[in-house]
């Protein structure tokens, strides 16, 4: 069936089908649009682990090429599944991931980042593991789990987006009108391509949208080129900069925070596909998905990276837009490879300000929730439905919002790093247990019953 936004537009059809090598005139903005709203999130858990550590210029450097590097390497996983079982071969963008960093900070402030790479290591194993038995433990996460986790993914999504239109976390002017006025002009532009035109100028609206962005930005003076000409052409990725240590008790933590990740990518994944594809992902998907992480781990913990993890302003655009050729992922990994290996096209990439790319972001976190209203109403809501995703949302975002409401007295650190630093582990943790504690709806056993008696008169029927 043709998708209606091929329909719309007279776009090329392979740009809303996996396979197939579309146009480079639509090719190039829609991998690029993937680039720019995803590149600060690549970079910036490198950067504060940097600073955490107390690297040096250089090692900071080097921390970032690794970020950029492997991602590429784990997002053309995904497109194109080794040995077709280790990536899932759907639309997504995976990265360098804001997931680990309150727990990687902790670790790396106490004990340097020599552990930190240790337990990547074993985390990166664990989610292995984890990704081999899924298929046996996959009814633990039905539709109304993964529903209520994706809503709760979209929503904890807008405070990031605010964040950078008001000129990111840290900025000395942060909340300035300018910063303002940038953001909500790129806002502007995103939401009037999107809506009011047509062909490739829609599906591509944030490529083109942060461009203009970024031209309006400069009279405020918001674009620095120093960087650019500082940076080096080419640099490589060394292997094993670091020694491996391996502290028992991070190591476990750290890897049930993996657990907790690979959760919020089965979310990612489910969102995704639902949106673009109308269907769920199979277990088989998940599991391949989940095991590229798991190897990614493995080798940044032996270059000295960070962990990766899906990113949530994609799915979103992945959502809106319908494009899923995997050549569209495929250029994006290529402009992170490339960035990681040219220090030059990193740096050009560095220069566009955080309120463009808040501003062309914020329209598309929206459809992540009603994604996830769209999978939870899919059966109907039920008083039990209602329960489940109501108390669940309620921890996740209330003790997200409530900073420092799992460090008090008696409570063990661990718990904090765990539940307190994301919306989505709280919520995800709590909806699997209730919907295994909750009974089925009467009207659910009456159903069952209806359709085993009807099984039971065909076969007396056929008799």
């Amino acid at each position: 069936m043709e998708n209606p936004q091929q329909a719309e537009s007279g776009l090329d059809k392979s740009l809303f089908k996996r396979d197939g090598f579309p146009p480079l005139g639509s090719l190039i903005p829609t991998s690029l649009q993937h680039v720019l709203a995803s590149f600060a999130g690549v970079i910036t858990p490198a950067m504060m682990i940097a600073t955490t550590c107390g690297f040096t210029p250089e090692q900071e450097t080097a921390i970032i090429q690794v970020a950029l590097i492997l991602s590429a390497i784990d997002t053309l996983l995904q497109q194109f599944p080794l040995f077709g079982r280790i990536g899932s071969g759907l639309p997504i963008l995976t990265g360098a991931s804001f997931a680990f960093l309150p727990a990687l900070q902790a670790v790396g402030g106490e004990f340097g980042f020599s552990v930190i790479l240790g337990a990547e290591m074993i985390g990166g194993i664990v989610a292995i593991i984890f990704s081999i038995f899924y298929d046996k433990i996959r009814w633990i996460f039905p539709p109304l789990v993964t529903g209520t986790v994706i809503f709760t993914i979209g929503v904890s999504l807008y405070p990031t987006a605010i964040r950078y239109i008001a000129g990111g976390a840290g900025s000395e002017n942060f909340g300035s009108a300018m910063n303002w006025i940038v953001g909500l002009v790129t806002f502007a532009i995103t939401f009037g391509l999107t809506n009011f035109t047509k062909g490739i100028t829609k599906i591509g609206s944030i490529f083109f949208a942060m461009i203009i962005g970024c031209l309006v930005s400069i009279p405020f003076g918001m674009i620095d080129p120093s960087g650019l000409t500082d940076a080096a052409w080419f640099s490589l990725p060394k292997f094993m900069p670091y020694e491996l240590s391996f502290d028992p008790a991070v190591c476990i933590t750290i890897a049930i925070i993996y657990v907790m990740v690979n959760i919020q990518l089965i979310g990612d994944l489910s969102a995704a596909t639902a949106g673009s594809m109308d269907r769920m992902p199979k277990g088989k998907e998940i599991g391949g998905g989940i095991a590229a992480q798991g190897l990614v781990s493995i080798i940044s913990s032996l270059f000295g990276g960070v962990p990766t993890s899906a990113f949530g302003q994609n799915v979103g655009i992945i959502v809106s837009t319908k494009v899923i050729n995997r050549w569209v992922f495929g250029g994006a990994a290529f402009v992170f490879l490339a960035s990681g290996l040219c220090p030059k096209l990193s740096a050009l990439l560095l220069m566009i300000p955080q309120p463009v790319i808040g501003g062309a972001t914020i329209s598309v976190f929206g459809t992540i929730t009603l994604n996830g209203i769209r999978i939870l109403v899919k059966d109907g809501l039920t008083p039990r439905t209602c329960t489940i995703f109501g108390v669940s949302v309620a921890f996740g975002l209330g003790i997200a919002q409530v900073s420092g409401s799992l460090t008090g007295t008696g409570m063990p650190g661990w718990i904090n790093t765990i539940f307190g630093t994301s919306a989505i582990t709280p919520c995800a943790i709590m909806a699997i247990i209730l919907n295994l504690l909750m009974p089925p709806e009467p009207v659910e056993e009456e159903s069952k019953l209806r359709v085993e008696d009807d099984d039971h008169e065909s076969e007396g029927e056929r008799a």
